[in-house]
């Protein structure tokens, strides 16, 4: 991917479905056997592969007019391991398959290298709700001929362990309650869709979580929320670029870390019904950011704000508490002539004047949205190899960065 440097974006751009909603999504559409329609999907490596995965697993799968039509229930229960070992979501099925098909087989998941990103929460909770967990040659098995509500408190609030043992427990006789649940807009999101599909979900958003299990789950016709990701990147791409963005189809109170952070370091946020106009014309003031759990500062935007940040006027400090190995796109930055030191979980980073076109490698998701980002303000072209790592979580970025006055070309 070619990324000229230099730019000012300047225009208008809609945000897609969100990519971390929809996954989950995905996955509980294995609860009913009954028809379920999906709409407004994103044309995104990861939900293509989770599609794969459904698919294979039996589910008839039909898409037109930008909308994903599921019938039919899995006949198997063992998930490829060439699929599962391309994202992480995958393990997402296996709630699920456990809840209708009392057996399921999963590889441990793939995805960015980011951590380890433990899977232990899941199976504790599977476990709670009655369930036997072997895990044997890369392979986690799990049996319960019926699950029971339980309590299951989570040592730490993780999305995809609570996502997990929401679907697993939808199916459970009795109630079960997630304490510390975790707290994202997209467990609201799947609570949402599971309960159109008839189950019985309360307390999604708070760290307590109450599921009452019913019988079977029943059609829906669901469209997911806007991606805040894909929101906070282009809002920060504005801000980079000293340019003049209007981003459409969000939901401004998910982005309030990322509008307070960009408001800290001098940019102009406004927010208006249904979309969110950013724009800079100071110089770029640093700041401190430490990523936490939402409605903390998102991991997922560290790597986006530490290419911005690269240009302050003065120094910021990231810490990084959600992952301990998200630093990877540092090495990227600092041959472009970013000026960065890493001590453990901490980046400091010295703001530079510009910074220069270089190759460069984008080494996950979000590195590789950091690396359009400083190309985009870069003097000189800079080269982003391994971009395909940037096509699993957002739809047309190319062609829409290109609609704000980018001239990016796929090499």
């Amino acid at each position: 991917m070619l990324v000229p440097g230099k730019v000012r974006l300047m225009g208008e751009v809609e945000v897609s479905s969100s990519k971390n909603a929809i996954l989950p999504i995905l996955a509980a559409s294995l609860l009913s056997d009954e028809t379920k329609i999906i709409k407004n999907v994103p044309d995104i490596r990861d939900v293509t592969v989770i599609t794969e995965l459904i698919q294979y697993l039996g589910v008839k799968v039909d898409y037109r007019d930008r909308s994903l039509h599921f019938s039919g229930g899995a006949v198997r229960e063992t998930p490829p391991y060439e699929l599962v070992r391309l994202i992480r979501a995958s393990f997402l099925v296996m709630g699920p398959l456990l809840a209708k098909k009392g057996s399921v087989r999963v590889s441990l998941p793939g995805g960015c290298a980011i951590g380890t990103r433990p899977i232990d929460l899941h199976l504790k909770g599977f476990e709670a709700l009655g369930a036997s967990i072997n895990v044997t040659g890369g392979d986690v098995i799990a049996k319960a001929n019926q699950l029971y509500g339980n309590h299951v408190y989570l040592d730490y609030p993780s999305v995809g362990a609570t996502e997990n043992i929401m679907m697993a427990a939808s199916l459970a006789q009795g109630t079960t309650y997630i304490e510390n649940a975790a707290l994202e807009p997209e467990i609201v999101d799947l609570a949402n869709f599971m309960n159109s599909m008839g189950a019985r979900i309360t307390g999604a958003g708070s760290n307590v979580i109450k599921i009452e299990g019913v019988e079977k789950l029943s059609s829906t016709d669901y469209s997911p929320i806007p991606d805040r990701i894909e929101a906070g990147t282009y809002m920060v791409a504005a801000a980079a670029t000293a340019g003049d963005i209007i981003i459409k189809n969000i939901i401004p109170e998910h982005l309030k870390a990322v509008t307070a952070k960009l408001l800290e370091s001098n940019a102009i946020v406004e927010e208006n019904n249904g979309h969110i106009r950013v724009y800079r014309q100071q110089d770029i003031k640093p700041v401190y950011i430490k990523t936490q759990p939402y409605p903390g500062f998102p991991t997922d935007m560290q790597a986006q704000f530490m290419a911005y940040l690269s240009l302050a006027r003065g120094s910021s400090v990231i810490t990084e508490s959600v992952f301990e190995n998200r630093f990877m796109h540092v090495a990227e930055l600092l041959r472009m002539g970013a000026k960065i030191k890493t001590e453990g979980r901490t980046a400091i980073i010295k703001g530079c004047r510009e910074l220069t076109g270089a190759r460069v490698r984008a080494t996950d998701l979000r590195a590789g949205a950091a690396l359009m980002i400083a190309g985009l303000t870069a003097r000189g072209s800079t080269n982003i190899m391994n971009s395909e790592h940037i096509d699993r979580g957002y739809e047309n970025i190319v062609a829409k960065l290109n609609g704000l006055g980018a001239n990016i070309r796929r090499v």
